[in-house]
């Protein structure tokens, strides 16, 4: 046999996943998401490089295949060796199976599954060992039952790949990681949202034909098992390969630099992009991102919030006016982006009461998302901080007793909560929350009789707002001000929803019928709140967390980060504020439309006092961005620094308060000042997490204050 054919179970693979990679890259090329247009050398880049990259992981992911390979062989059953090696699985097993071994240390599954697999070797080594006419069959089943799994793995991923992009517009990031942490919800969410059972039965049917194939083409190494020096050289040949695979994937990454960011995605192996997601979730900012003093970085950050000293954001918050101590309810809204609304030119009139309310408001018309994701909302209207790099401070370990809403709301006496449809455990708010005062409301709070509709996310809308009411109502009677934080649900993939709600059936699973339901049971809400004692002294603030998608040109394309706000107040004036803002200073704002007194730490501010200087932060978890003066500055990690002059993309008919649309045009000669700025936000505000210099610790409120008054309620 020729020496060659010993690597047909691998170059057999290698085929099949670059037929996957290539034509996924194909697909993903041509996309509706991939908005974008690409010259020849963009194209040749993409595939080329794409392809390399494909080669040097596939050698990777094979180090399991070639260790199974490598150990086949007939002479460790051989007498006495083949007794020794079941003896050693034997003492393994009992090692394991004591309780006290070191993989019990780790604790959860871990133990089990090192157990169920001991077990397993051990059992099919004794086997062979004992019954060797049954060896070659069974290996022939064993190996046909690694190249299967290999098969489904690369098919599998291949189908992830693209799923991800149809949501997302990139290749695997954090979100993928984070998804395998919360496998209940994600598991959920795509069961309800595609057809799993006919996509994952043709799945295993074609995993079974490729894999028939490759092993009538692979048996031979299983027919004729390598001598020991034909697998030394396959080791050497193998080694070879791994070690420059090594150099090369990291590499080969380096070049995906283009300023088009969907060429880079598209060039990028999915694997590799899913381990560096992996690596990088939590990000230190000091190590990762060009820095500057922390003195200047402060002395910048005053000419910004004059008022605060030293290094930290302390200062003293007062008012002229007396303190109106009325109820607040925030309702930030899932997936709410601003083009979904009829004043930013949507035609389709799915926002018909959030239309209708705004007229009545003050509303925002010129707010951005902190970041893209529902953590990064909600830490941007609790700890009106910008979105630091790496993970929200909400899934962070250090993530209690911190200033926030909750704890200017607690020192005022108002009780406080948290509500929201679904299991307050995902994405760690249950800890986030609780671990700063606020009082949990989630499903597990409901009563059977009060749940009318409910998917892997939670309870429909309405059923949290039927809630919410319930509880507001028992509020008003204790005589004492409350402040209830509702996140909805029912804008979120699958997009199901009660049916005979909306003109948009509930089981078609529509973005528009998910967006119109939710406005639907807005409208319910109000209707009931209306009714109640304590709906005239009570201000409402609606807000979404971030926007439906963010795919992108761009690293940070503005429009997927432009989103409705509004504070309806029923004795206020309608009001229409067109300044430039962030999420992060909506809650700032409604302490000073409420005249509140308070010591803060906020970098969020009122944008209606005289030293408010306009401007937003957005970002994802490694491009940090800032919004000021009609340029976007992106701070990257390894200190790359980039700046864009904003340019209007103009949609005609649309008041220009209203206008989404940019283009980011590079800067040829950077703004030295901003850059300075951007760096100053960014490195303050990871240095007072760093530090612990947003704690509760300085104030007069401190944990042991919020702890007694999580007690009284």
């Amino acid at each position: 046999m020729n020496f060659y054919k010993k690597f047909s179970p691998f170059y057999n693979l290698a085929i099949l996943y670059f037929i996957v990679t290539f034509t996924l890259r194909i697909v993903l090329f041509f996309h509706p998401i991939t908005q974008s247009s690409f010259t020849i050398a963009e194209s040749f880049k993409i595939f080329t490089l794409g392809l390399l990259s494909d080669f040097f992981v596939f050698v990777l992911a094979s180090f399991i295949l070639w260790l199974y390979l490598i150990l086949i062989s007939n002479s460790k059953y051989n007498k006495p060796y083949g007794y020794f090696i079941l003896g050693g699985f034997l003492l393994a097993l009992l090692y394991v199976a004591s309780g006290k071994s070191i993989f019990d240390e780790y604790g959860g599954a871990l133990p089990k599954i090192v157990l169920i697999f001991i077990s397993i070797k051990t059992a099919l080594f004794s086997l062979f060992l004992f019954v060797p006419k049954i060896r070659n069959k069974a290996r022939l089943w064993l190996f046909a039952f690694a190249v299967f799994l290999y098969v489904l793995i690369i098919l599998q991923n291949g189908i992830s790949e693209f799923f991800f992009w149809n949501e997302f517009g990139v290749k695997y990031n954090f979100i993928a990681v984070n998804y395998l942490i919360y496998t209940n919800e994600v598991i959920g969410n795509i069961m309800q949202s595609y057809p799993v059972i006919p996509i994952f039965s043709a799945l295993f049917i074609i995993t079974g034909i490729i894999t028939f194939y490759i092993i009538k083409k692979s048996r031979n190494y299983i027919d004729e098992i390598p001598t020991f020096s034909e697998k030394l050289k396959i080791s050497i040949v193998y080694a070879t390969l791994f070690f420059i695979s090594l150099l090369a994937v990291p590499g080969l990454a380096k070049t995906e630099n283009s300023k088009n960011i969907f060429v880079n995605e598209l060039q990028a192996n999915g694997v590799y992009k899913f381990y560096l997601a992996f690596q990088n979730n939590k990000l230190d900012y000091f190590k990762f991102y060009k820095t500057i003093s922390n003195q200047e970085a402060f002395a910048l950050l005053k000419k910004q919030l004059p008022t605060i000293s030293g290094d930290n954001t302390l200062r003293e918050i007062k008012n002229d006016s007396l303190e109106q101590r009325k109820n607040v309810v925030l309702i930030t809204v899932e997936s709410l982006s601003a083009d979904f609304m009829k004043m930013y030119g949507n035609k389709q009139n799915i926002t018909p009461f959030l239309d209708s309310l705004a007229q009545k408001s003050l509303l925002f018309t010129n707010v951005y998302a902190a970041g893209n994701r529902t953590v990064r909302g909600l830490e941007a209207v609790t700890l009106c901080l910008p979105p630091t790099a790496g993970e929200s401070v909400v899934k962070r370990e250090d993530n209690k007793n911190k200033f926030s809403t909750g704890s200017v709301f607690l020192k005022k006496g108002y009780n406080v909560k948290f509500m929201y449809g679904g299991d307050a455990f995902f994405d760690n708010m249950q800890d986030f929350y609780s671990g700063n005062g606020y009082q949990i409301i989630d499903k597990s709070s409901f009563a059977p009789n009060e749940i009318t509709f409910s998917n892997v996310w939670g309870v429909c809308d309405e059923d949290m707002y039927n809630k919410a009411i319930k509880i507001m109502n028992t509020e008003a009677k204790q005589n004492r001000p409350f402040f209830n934080h509702i996140m909805t649900v029912s804008n979120h993939r699958p997009f199901t929803y009660p049916n005979n709600k909306i003109d948009i059936p509930g089981d078609i699973k529509s973005r528009d019928g998910g967006v119109k339901y939710t406005d639907f049971a807005l409208r319910q809400f109000f209707n009931q709140a209306k009714k109640q004692s304590w709906f005239n002294n009570t201000v409402f603030v609606i807000v979404a967390d971030h926007c439906a998608s963010s795919a992108g040109k761009t690293e940070l394309p503005l429009d997927k980060y432009r989103i409705p706000a509004l504070i309806y107040d029923p004795s206020r004036k309608a009001q229409k504020c067109n300044t430039l803002m962030s999420q992060i200073d909506i809650m700032p704002t409604l302490f000073g439309l409420l005249n509140f007194d308070y010591q803060s730490k906020f970098f969020g501010h009122d944008v209606f006092q005289s030293d408010y200087k306009p401007r937003a932060f957005i970002a994802t978890y490694q491009d940090l961005g800032l919004i000021k003066d009609n340029v976007l500055t992106i701070l990257s990690p390894k200190q790359q620094i980039k700046q864009f002059q904003l340019k209007l993309k103009p949609e005609n008919g649309l008041s220009p308060e209203y206008q989404i649309h940019y283009d980011e045009i590079s800067l040829k000669t950077e703004n030295k000042d901003l850059v300075n700025e951007t760096i100053s936000y960014y490195q303050s505000a990871s240095y007072v997490l760093k530090e612990k210099e947003y704690q509760l610790k300085d104030l007069d409120l401190t944990a042991k204050h919020v702890k007694l008054y999580a007690k009284l309620r």
